[in-house]
């Protein structure tokens, strides 16, 4: 089968379970933002920025490891068992430890009223943590449709725990449901757990992916080699240290929002207000998701397509191809939102529309960072992980530097721009080191070309003033259509000229 199209069909396979199942779950964004007011809102921006980081840590970078391992011709399960057993003990530790110090932990973090987050959170970090490694297995093995069944699971049982708590048992909707005769759900909602119900329902689909996993642990041989796992490790280790630098990167920022924010003079309650810029940067960071969608789909597909493309003798011409038509993807789903942002913005409440102006910044530093895991396969695939490790570095600090002197001067606005820079500058730093070391003919021209048609069909559209939303919807399509067929137009004729250099 062509590689491309092998591909191709593999990210629409994982995409099924990562595009539609994160669709399903933004859907419950404009339940969010209905049922809570900012300032709430911002509870759950932050503590979730904390999920990814811990998330990555115990993960200990052996997801990548063991795609490499497994593709180095050895023992399956003794590969499968050696990543795994790291993780089981990772797992457990962490819950128990945040389990026990729970209080103190929510003391640090200003929620003292709120231990039950900290326990809550620990068993849902731990749950995604322990089924990192078994969902990396099927990824490996090309099992993409059981995968797509779980991560299926996840997601209903998550969104179902979100309408029964946040529809069917708040009691502001008693008076609707008393017709039904279901107002007896209103007993188990309470006021005081108010965003808690969030959590509670993402722990059930945690929960339930590990029950899941059960009979395949079951069946599974394990055969355990402390020499694999030392190797497995160093391999690994500079892989955590990007992860963690990247992980910091996409999330450090809602938490710097809260120590870096300036209260307006005025400004009665400085918490609510500060909280409220959280959510509000938070929510408009979910009108980014059509790209994240496609990133991570992607990235499921890719990952072991790129090892396995290794061995391939036009393997880098292929990598370079994946790319250009990644980006061509990326800046069609970038107009897409932004030349009908008056309708994407229908997904949050109007409180946090005052946010719309970061969605075009934040879309195009989410490109940058797709861009990334494409150019990562050069230092994944010559074992030089340290580099990865060192670009994460460069993007945490350009991060921090540029958190510090915006947040204060600009608010949430400077916290995308200055997420905008890190993906830039460590997409650079790659792509140069990359060049160096593991020379790949990316169409370098074609992609800025593309990238510039994209921003000027951007700022053309939104130059003019239209009579009607008819007139700028018809307007926004034709946008859309316009880069389309001139991408298609250029890709045809080159291919056009490749056949006639053959002959």
């Amino acid at each position: 089968m062509n590689p491309l199209k092998k591909l191709l069909g593999q990210t629409a396979v994982y995409g099924l379970s990562s595009i539609i199942g994160r669709l399903l779950n933004y859907l419950l964004v404009p339940l969010f933002t209905r049922a809570f007011l900012p300032y709430q809102y911002g509870v759950v921006a932050e503590l979730y920025a904390y999920v990814g980081f811990f998330i990555v840590f115990l993960t200990l970078g052996l997801e990548t490891g063991f795609f490499r391992f497994s593709e180095k011709n050895l023992k399956p399960a003794t590969v499968f068992s050696t990543a795994l057993l790291p993780i089981i003990f990772t797992s457990v530790a962490f819950i128990a430890l945040f389990t026990l110090f729970s209080q103190p932990i929510a003391n640090f973090i200003k929620y003292p009223d709120n231990k039950e987050y900290v326990t809550w959170f620990a068993l849902i970090i731990g749950f995604d943590v322990l089924a990192s490694i078994p969902f990396a297995k099927l990824r490996q093995e090309g099992k993409a449709v059981k995968f797509a069944v779980f991560k299926f699971t996840n997601i209903f049982i998550n969104i179902a725990g979100n309408i029964f708590f946040l529809i069917l048992a708040k009691e502001n909707a008693n008076e609707f449901l008393q017709q039904f005769h279901v107002a007896a759900f209103s007993n188990f909602y309470s006021d005081r757990v108010g965003v808690g119900y969030i959590f509670i329902s993402n722990l059930a689909a945690s929960g339930a992916i590990i029950l899941l996993f059960i009979p395949d642990l079951l069946r599974s041989k394990f055969q355990f080699s402390k020499d694999l796992l030392r190797q497995m490790l160093i391999y690994s280790a500079p892989l955590l240290l990007a992860g963690l630098a990247g992980i910091a990167n996409e999330v450090l920022d809602r938490i710097l929002l809260k120590v870096l924010i300036i209260t307006p003079i005025g400004v009665v309650d400085s918490q609510k207000y500060i909280m409220a810029q959280i959510g509000i940067y938070g929510a408009n960071y979910k009108l980014s998701i059509l790209m994240t969608m496609f990133i991570q789909a992607f990235r499921y597909a890719a990952e072991p397509f790129f090892f396995k493309q290794n061995k391939e003798k036009k393997s880098r011409q292929v990598y370079a191809d994946v790319m250009k038509y990644f980006v061509i993807f990326c800046l069609v789903i970038f107009l897409g939102v932004t030349l009908f942002i008056d309708l994407a913005k229908g997904f949050i409440s109007e409180p946090y529309w005052a946010g719309l102006k970061i969605v075009p910044i934040l879309l195009f530093a989410n490109l940058f960072l797709g861009i990334i895991y494409n150019l990562s396969v050069w230092y994944k695939l010559t074992d030089k992980t340290k580099y990865g490790a060192g670009f994460a570095l460069l993007g945490l600090s350009v991060t921090l530097i540029l958190n510090v002197i915006l947040i204060p001067k600009f608010g949430y606005i400077g916290a995308a721009w200055a997420t905008f820079f890190c993906y830039f500058s460590m997409m650079i730093a790659s792509y140069l080191f990359g060049q160096k070391h593991f020379k790949i003919n990316y169409p370098i021209l074609k992609i800025i070309a593309y990238s510039g048609l994209a921003l000027f069909i951007y700022f053309g559209f939104n130059y003019f003033e239209y009579a009607s939303a008819f007139v700028k919807y018809g307007v926004a399509s034709g946008g859309i259509i316009l880069f389309i067929s001139l991408t298609g137009y250029f890709e045809k004729l080159h291919l056009l000229l490749l056949r006639k250099m053959k002959k």
